[in-house]
């Protein structure tokens, strides 16, 4: 009989009562889970910072690609027109009322904010195409964008067809480095 009345004082606990010194139920979150939450944003913006940046990146190459196949049709109407590149300025394409000697993207950025710098070339005499100089025969053409950002690509384009884009460098004849695609 003792048996029992120690197990069934064993198997009905009374609650207890705790007393607070605040009342009413207590709210807010512990600091470990504050800190569990900080290191899952801090894993997400490591993850996705460094994606949002390669996506801004190709975005830029892209304009900087369809700059410059703009600038190739207008040197093709200009030769259509003129039998020859020579003297080609690329100012009415963007407005402008002066000689332009390359093309700053994006449009109207200076300084830090410039991302590539579109220049043309008579690839054989070495004159810009504006160039009026009796050597610049103005018979090829080649457009080179120069990336200010040492990670993207820099890209060439002539009128023989070669389009190529690397991260190292490029000249007016050709791309030079260890990853050169064609474009």
């Amino acid at each position: 009989m003792k048996n029992m009345f120690q197990l069934i004082k064993s198997e009905t606990k009374l609650p207890t009562i705790q007393v607070s010194r605040q009342k009413g139920p207590q709210l807010g979150f512990t600091l470990i889970e504050v800190m569990i939450v900080v290191v899952i944003i801090a894993i997400l913006a490591a993850i996705a910072v460094p994606a949002y940046t390669e996506y801004t990146r190709k975005a830029v190459a892209s304009t900087a690609q369809q700059e410059i196949q703009k600038i190739a049709e207008q040197l093709e109407r200009y030769k259509a027109k003129n039998f020859t590149y020579k003297g080609f300025d690329p100012n009415y394409i963007y407005g402008q009322s002066s000689a332009m000697n390359e093309i700053i993207l994006p449009k109207g950025a200076s300084g830090a904010d410039i991302k590539y710098r579109i220049t043309l070339q008579d690839p054989v005499s070495g004159k810009l195409l504006s160039s009026t100089d009796v050597t610049n025969r103005g018979r090829n053409w080649a457009i080179k964008a120069e990336s200010t950002d040492v990670k993207n690509y820099n890209l060439l384009m002539t009128s023989e067809g070669l389009r190529c884009k690397t991260t190292d460098s490029v000249t007016y004849i050709g791309c030079s480095g260890t990853k050169v695609i064609s474009w």
